[in-house]
């Protein structure tokens, strides 16, 4: 009987992590937490390619998962290495995505481009370095934008 006890215990502990909002942390007695980082670009111009990479400059942080942002442009998932990701070794992250349109529906200024989850280990704060590699528009040229992760910029 205790060990049914337990499982229910357990059980309603699981359910609870898995209930937990998107982008809010959680912390349990191992020291690890789970967030939801939000990428946003700011470009100048419709934004039909980018590419960026992430990483923890500590080595806190291993990639669970990435979802795609807002735009309708980027339904779908962004390309990334998946495999890295599955087998749980992604303290670094290059995520990609294009649209070859060159209609509206392409993004102009700031738009969440993807959510990247993660696992954090240890009580320190994550020191996350963003580089935008590539931002393009349809006909693959450069345009002027920024990236950011909240509220910092990286100018490209």
């Amino acid at each position: 009987m205790k060990t049914f006890g337990l499982r229910v215990v357990l059980g309603l502990i699981g359910l609870a992590a898995a209930l937990t909002p998107a982008g809010a942390q959680q912390t349990d007695n191992s020291g690890v937490r789970f967030a939801a980082i939000d990428v946003f670009i700011d470009s100048s111009e419709p934004l039909a390619a980018w590419q960026f990479e992430l990483r923890e400059t500590r080595g806190l942080m291993t990639v669970v998962g990435v979802e795609n942002g807002e735009s309708p442009a980027f339904a779908n998932a962004p390309y990334y290495d998946l495999e890295a990701v599955d087998r749980g070794d992604a303290d670094k992250i290059i995520v990609a995505d294009f649209n070859a349109r060159s209609d509206a529906s392409l993004p102009v200024g700031d738009t969440r481009i993807a959510t990247i989850h993660v696992r954090l280990r240890g009580s320190l704060e994550p020191d996350y370095e963003l580089r935008l590699i590539a931002a393009g528009d349809s006909m693959g040229r450069p345009v002027d934008a920024a990236i950011r992760l909240g509220g910092q910029d990286l100018r490209r």
